[in-house]
């Protein structure tokens, strides 16, 4: 089979086509969860004629990228549309170090482009039970932001500010304070079949916790997901609450290893798999 096919930039008319890919094959993604990552990446997509038939983007923090939602249209695999597509994003960002998640589906190719694991990502969903809020978390306000994005930054040692600028256009942000400013924070947004709780970031689990119970305590009986990282030791006790462990993936890393952090905060939830 020869294929002749278009590759282009991704531009937001392409995203229902990149919708009906991912509802094919089980995503539970929305056209709004696509346009939130189009919105701060860049990325590039195949056409057959007028049909997009994979697609792939790559998101820009300092001086880590991200390369997430690949995807290639079940009538296309087995000719290297993946592999092309894949490489057509990252060629849009100049970065030393790329990292991904990856599923099993997908961990042959990415381990051929250069990828190793480094971890191991869980993903917790479903309906949330009764639960008390634990410690000290309260909600936060706009005005918080910056303090969000530095803390971001010094736990990650990456550059995340676009990302906390979408984010704020759509998600509330729970908080923990002391008298020196936050120490940990939680966000949640509209995402898939109900919400997702992610970036999780504190100094301890117990702080985590504090953060998304603050959170579940007022989605009672809806849909949440979290995926977080499967040595941080927050699955058991989210699925205590409902949020039992369905699926999982494998964090990847390209590159230029990340400088080791310094800040006492850790990531205990990611904003999704797509962003880390």
């Amino acid at each position: 089979m020869t294929l002749t096919l278009t590759f282009t930039p991704m531009q937001p008319q392409h995203l229902p086509g990149a919708m009906r890919m991912s509802t094919d094959i089980g995503w539970p993604f929305r056209i709004e969860d696509w346009a939130f990552v189009l919105e701060i990446s860049k990325g590039f997509v195949a056409l057959d004629d007028d049909r997009v038939v994979a697609a792939a983007l790559a998101t820009p923090f300092g001086s880590v990228a991200m390369a997430n939602l690949i995807i290639v249209d079940a009538s296309m695999r087995g000719h290297g549309l993946g592999r092309k597509i894949i490489e057509q994003a990252m060629a849009t960002i100049d970065s030393a170090t790329w990292q991904l998640v990856a599923t099993q589906d997908g961990l042959a190719l990415y381990e051929k482009l250069g990828f190793r694991t480094i971890g191991k990502i869980s993903q917790h969903q479903g309906l949330v039970s009764d639960i008390d809020p634990i410690g000290d978390a309260v909600w936060g306000t706009c005005d918080d932001l910056p303090a969000i994005k530095a803390l971001d930054s010094a736990a990650l040692n990456m550059d995340r500010k676009n990302l906390y600028d979408a984010l704020s256009k759509r998600a509330r942000f729970a908080v923990l304070r002391n008298p020196t400013g936050i120490t940990g924070f939680a966000i949640i947004r509209e995402f898939g079949r109900g919400r997702v709780i992610g970036p999780v970031i504190a100094r301890s689990a117990d702080e985590a916790k504090s953060l998304t119970s603050l959170i579940m305590s007022e989605h009672t009986g809806q849909f949440l997901r979290v995926d977080t990282d499967t040595h941080k030791g927050l699955g058991p006790w989210l699925a205590q609450y409902g949020l039992p462990k369905t699926g999982s993936g494998l964090t990847m890393q390209k590159g230029e290893p990340v400088s080791p952090q310094t800040a006492p905060q850790k990531i205990f939830a990611l904003a999704s798999q797509a962003l880390g």
